[in-house]
């Protein structure tokens, strides 16, 4: 793969806020090392919800990294899910799973081959960006595809080839992983998903408007959208990364209804980036990467459902590809599935051979 370029410098400042061994539960194992640092970057710079351009990562870094100090890494993008951060999951903050153990006791016991590990924290004005791009919360796609890769690259001991870079999140993470990994095959080479969210577009609403519709119709200020529930500020991320108005302050969106009223339109525009509804113009580059692969628990109804309709369509392409429903929900066998498939996934096809190509 050529070398990825950008058409201006990136200005990326690189603060290790904190760097220390991961702990983990069986002490005899070494431990890798995870570092939380800011990236600078100009995709995101003049959002117009002000959300900093300074972003945080979180990076793992196996335990070899220290102690083999020629040694290079393939890399696994890791992007989390909706009202999440990339602190919670690497141990920074309190959460329902933490990666660096996880990690740890994988690579020690020889379950999958070491690899490097990056996060990007995605939290916003309105908890997630949904990771596309969009005037209102930033170039998202392009900071993780472009930005976010050129920096890890050039500030770690990567094999930097796209053969060598796995794509990989949760929930609207997932999400995120199918929409910049159909769009980014000579970036990415191995892409997998777990319980992938808003991949299709949900039933049209009947001629009675659906109350989380007036709800979110009713919040007129910064301080009602923060008080306002979970569904009503999903509606908001996904108005802010699917159908952006810059002439709408404070919230620079436009929502599914207005004034009580249902708005086609923009619901057209969210049915325009659902995967699902454009699967087909992305063939091409699907059948570029090397590896496809996600799952979704079975009461996780309308995930898995939307998941047996991938698998159907890649079927269909006769694209072949790793797919699973398992005995679960939206969160309580992640870590596991990530412990027992994610991570075997891309050890057994991303490539580990850091002889540069001519």
């Amino acid at each position: 793969m050529k070398k990825i370029t950008l058409g201006f410098t990136l200005l990326l400042s690189f603060f290790i806020l904190l760097s220390y061994p991961v702990f983990s539960q069986n002490k005899s194992i070494v431990k890798g090392t995870v570092q939380r640092i800011k990236i600078h970057s100009k995709m995101l710079e003049g959002n117009l919800s002000g959300d900093d351009a300074d972003r945080y990562v979180s990076i793992y870094l196996p335990a070899s990294y220290k102690t083999n100090p020629t040694k290079r890494y393939p890399v696994v993008y890791f992007l989390h899910g909706y009202t999440d951060n990339d602190a919670k999951f690497y141990g920074f903050e309190k959460h329902w799973m933490v990666l660096p153990p996880l990690l740890d006791t994988v690579f020690a016991e020889g379950a999958a081959k070491e690899m490097i590990v990056v996060t990007p924290d995605a939290y916003t004005r309105f908890q997630g960006s949904m990771y596309s791009n969009s005037i209102t919360t930033g170039n998202w796609e392009d900071f993780v595809a472009k930005e976010l890769v050129a920096y890890i690259d050039g500030h770690y001991r990567t094999i930097a080839k796209k053969e060598s870079r796995g794509l990989s999140g949760h929930s609207m993470g997932g999400y995120g992983a199918l929409r910049i990994g159909e769009k980014n095959p000579d970036v990415f080479s191995t892409v997998y998903l777990l319980s992938p969210c808003c991949l299709n577009s949900t039933p049209a609403p009947a001629q009675t408007v659906p109350q989380n519709y007036l709800r979110a119709d009713s919040v007129k200020t910064i301080e009602e959208f923060q008080k306002a529930d979970f569904g009503t500020k999903a509606l908001f991320a996904s108005a802010a990364a699917w159908s952006p108005n810059p002439t709408q302050p404070p919230f620079y969106i436009d929502l599914p209804v207005k004034n009580g009223q249902l708005q086609p339109s923009v619901l057209q525009k969210w049915d325009a980036n659902r995967p699902l509804n454009n699967l087909d113009q992305y063939i091409f580059n699907i059948r570029k990467l090397k590896a496809f692969g996600f799952d979704a628990g079975n009461r996780d109804f309308s995930i898995a459902a939307s998941i047996r309709t991938l698998d159907s369509v890649l079927n269909n392409y006769n694209i072949e590809h790793f797919f699973e429903i398992y005995e679960g929900d939206h969160i309580n066998r992640v870590a596991e599935r990530i412990e027992k498939k994610m991570l075997q996934f891309f050890s057994g096809h991303l490539s580990f051979d850091a002889v540069k190509r001519k």
